[in-house]
């Protein structure tokens, strides 16, 4: 067997950082500001500059963003907000904590993000049945692709929803020069490691141009705090940020966008390379993509025998995600638009994702791109 190359290659970033990180770290540890230090206020203040909205809140994970703007509108049960079931849990859980309930909206077979038709239809159908009130979108930026943000925003405008950008993955994505905070009323992103723009634990931003909403999600982000932290005037949660992580991020935003512009370039390769041999996560026009994975489809059940062909040329892949959320053990009994979601299915059955980071060489890249022909050549040779 061929050695492994990495699948993501966190190290050559940490070591061009390093000394400016382990520098404000070293920092942070004399001034003994652990939790919501400067680099907190520093960082957050950056990031509304970088993300193009007025207030940006950090918290302790992109869970905590996503659940904090539902929390302080007050989203409950009785409720529905419309999700993909093609994505990480977090997108529906926070839904359910709060006691609502999540609809699951098919995505588009191609680009792998929310369906505004469908989303259409899916609310249609719980005005229709009337046991549920909508209240908001969660759209997900699949693999770092900004969703049809347009769409979706005139879909949510025709029936007075909330639009919330799950940008964990497409945090910084465009489409024709925009990012989501052009059209959504929040943009939640992650911090999480291996995110194009991560920490090195946990740690997440949630951003609004609503000043009054921002000031609700403060106080719930501290316990539902009041004028101090022993004025307790809502139900909120622990969702602060630590410093040192702050102090990570505010690097790693440094060198962001080059590293966007790198992905980018290496995404866009791959799709050059790799035409005609099989169908990756289509690009559209005018879109850059942050390329938090580069996914392909492998479709006519040939999937675990192409992973195992490309682990035999060292080439490590990954599914996301093999199991959609609407066939999951705890969200198999929510509402699922329509009865099925014949993409979302498909596409578990048929994703794959190989190595992609901002550090990835061509000739590294050449030998992927070599392993993924011979892999398929003997796949199909095998059920020849």
């Amino acid at each position: 067997m061929a050695s492994m190359i990495p699948f993501i290659d966190l190290a050559t970033q940490r070591d061009r950082i390093r000394a400016k990180v382990e520098r404000r770290i070293a920092a942070i540890m004399d001034s003994g500001a652990f939790i919501m230090g400067p680099d907190v206020t520093e960082l957050e203040a950056r990031l509304s500059a970088f993300g193009g909205m007025s207030e940006t809140l950090s918290c302790g994970s992109g869970t905590d963003a996503l659940v904090l703007p539902l929390m302080a509108w007050g989203v409950k049960a009785g409720d529905a907000v419309f999700v993909p079931s093609f994505t990480f849990a977090a997108t529906a859980e926070v839904v359910a904590l709060c006691g609502a309930t999540p609809v699951f909206v098919d995505v588009l077979p191609d680009t792998f993000n929310m369906d505004p038709a469908h989303l259409a239809v899916a609310i249609a159908d719980v005005l229709a049945e009337g046991k549920l009130t909508p209240r908001a979108v969660i759209a997900v930026d699949l693999f770092g692709q900004i969703a049809d943000y347009a769409s979706i925003r005139a879909v949510c405008d025709a029936h007075g929803l909330k639009l919330v950008s799950d940008a964990a993955q497409g945090y910084g994505s465009t489409r024709d020069g925009q990012m989501a905070s052009r059209w959504a009323d929040v943009v939640a992103t992650s911090f999480y490691p291996a995110k194009p723009l991560g920490c090195y634990g946990d740690g997440g931003a949630v951003q609004t141009n609503d000043a009054e909403l921002a000031s609700a999600m403060r106080s719930l982000r501290v316990h539902g705090m009041g004028s101090d932290r022993y004025d307790n005037v809502r139900i909120g949660i622990n969702g602060r940020m630590d410093t040192i992580q702050a102090a990570v991020v505010l690097e790693k935003l440094e060198i962001f966008a080059e590293e966007i512009a790198a992905r980018d370039r290496i995404g866009r390769r791959y799709d050059e390379l790799l035409s005609g041999t099989v169908t990756p996560q289509a690009l559209p026009a005018g879109v850059v993509s942050t390329w938090a994975q580069y996914t392909v489809k492998v479709s006519g059940g040939r999937r675990d025998a192409f992973m195992a062909a490309m682990k035999a040329h060292g080439v490590p892949t990954v599914i996301y995600y093999p199991k959609a959320l609407h066939q999951q053990t705890a969200y198999r009994d929510f509402p699922v638009a329509g009865g099925r979601l014949p993409a979302t299915e498909a596409l578990c059955t048929e994703v794959v994702s190989l190595p992609m980071h901002a550090y990835l060489d061509e000739p590294t890249q050449d030998r992927i791109v070599e392993a993924v022909k011979r892999s398929l050549d003997t796949v199909k040779a095998e059920a020849a």
